[in-house]
């Protein structure tokens, strides 16, 4: 209970500066287009003609005819359902992005992220068995805020088969554009995966094999490998590749320095640049 009563908490990724659907927009720019549509048909006593001899109706004709209020757009939406759908199938095809981290800044409604700090808390983070949980929730932190609001609604140890399998992080790909809407446009990827190793040695195969084991059409088809340091990069990407061409997902792998790598070229307005060229060598 805050101090002005209930507080509401709701997901950043469905907060926008205004609403969806608006009533004025509907009525002005759907409903009395449809109904000009109406009225020239029926050629009513609202059709003129202009000097060229093309009939036309006005919308200001339309609203004395039949009222601009609530109850007038409800019942003329009732008579004519498809000006509504229309419209909704307008919103469906040009839905808002979710407000950015400069958005809420800006706004006053946040804080932009310091991805200095949460770089620096994964690489303080010990390599070994014994602080793989630490890692994990660190490497969490940081993809969450880097890849926002691509990416979002982080799941860490989400179960698939009924809690047989778990995966370190799942996140829901709701991008619209840049890498991951590309992906999301070409790859299956409604959700993409996260493993977390926290080794001292680069993952080989059989962590591979666990990652892409967690792939399915429906789920997505891929994921990211982030561990402590990746020793022989071009090794890393012919087992990824292998995966690949297997047909068994694709998987980007990355360890401390390319998690750095991402951030600073999120600061200098390349947006992952290396996770395109990374995939591009994948397909390639």
């Amino acid at each position: 209970m805050a101090a002005e009563g209930k507080l509401l908490l709701v997901p950043k990724v469905i907060i926008r500066k205004k609403l969806d659907y608006d009533r004025s927009e509907y009525l002005n720019h759907y409903l009395l287009t449809y109904m000009q549509g109406v009225e020239l048909r029926a050629g009513s006593e609202l059709v003129y003609l202009l000097k060229s001899g093309e009939p036309r109706v006005t919308k200001k004709s339309i609203k004395r005819k039949y009222g601009s209020n609530k109850q007038a757009i409800a019942r003329l939406t009732r008579e004519h359902p498809e000006a509504l759908e229309e419209y909704r199938a307008q919103k469906r095809a040009h839905i808002q992005a979710p407000l950015t981290h400069d958005d809420f800044f800006i706004e006053n409604l946040g804080q932009m992220p310091d991805f200095e700090n949460l770089v620096s808390a994964i690489r303080a983070v010990s390599p070994g068995r014994d602080s793989a949980d630490d890692y994990h929730r660190a490497v969490e932190k940081l993809l969450t805020a880097l890849f926002y609001p691509g990416l979002t609604i982080p799941q860490i140890e989400y179960p698939i088969h009924d809690g047989r399998k778990r995966i370190d992080i799942a996140y829901t790909n709701v991008a619209q554009r840049g890498f991951f809407g590309w992906i999301a446009n070409h790859y299956p990827s409604a959700m993409i995966f996260v493993e977390c190793k926290n080794y001292a040695g680069d993952p080989a195969n059989p962590e591979l094999d666990q990652l892409s084991g967690r792939f399915s059409p429906r789920r997505g088809r891929v994921g990211l490998l982030v561990c402590r340091t990746i020793h022989n990069k071009d090794t890393m990407i012919a087992r990824c590749r292998d995966a690949a061409n297997d047909d068994r997902g694709f998987i980007v792998a990355l360890d401390d320095d390319d998690l750095d790598t991402l951030t600073q070229q999120l600061r200098d307005m390349q947006e992952f640049r290396l996770l395109r060229e990374q995939f591009e060598r994948l397909i390639n």
